[in-house]
């Protein structure tokens, strides 16, 4: 089992920018990759970025060049840092870490809120 948390989401003007964490526990020592993703209020889950154990990232097109995911010291935590926010950026983050053990799983945080005002 993993459990997964996170952390720093919350509202900031249209141009700012927000870091999100996330801290995983437990049986992390196959962990394969971790990220993100969101959702926004009556929209379909979306990937936004994650990282994989050897630290190659994948962005979604709409936050490719705005945000960076980073994975310091390749230990049980991630970051999602944002810049230069919009209005459709709004939406519930939350993180994942997938575990390679004999198959691929997939644990989930709570989701911490991130709101754009413009």
């Amino acid at each position: 089992q993993v459990q997964v948390v996170e952390s720093g989401g919350g509202l900031v003007q249209s141009g700012g920018s927000l870091r999100l964490s996330c801290a995983a526990s437990g049986s992390t020592s196959s962990i394969f990759a971790m990220g993100w993703h969101r959702q926004a209020l009556g929209k379909q889950r979306e990937l936004v970025a994650f990282i994989n154990r050897d630290g190659e990232t994948t962005y979604a097109d709409s936050v490719q060049g705005r945000f960076a995911i980073s994975r310091p010291n390749a230990k049980n935590t991630v970051l999602l840092q944002m810049s230069s926010l919009k209005s459709e950026d709004t939406a519930v983050y939350y993180c994942y870490v997938t575990v390679r053990e004999s198959s691929f799983r997939s644990y989930w945080g709570q989701g911490t809120q991130v709101t754009v005002s413009s």
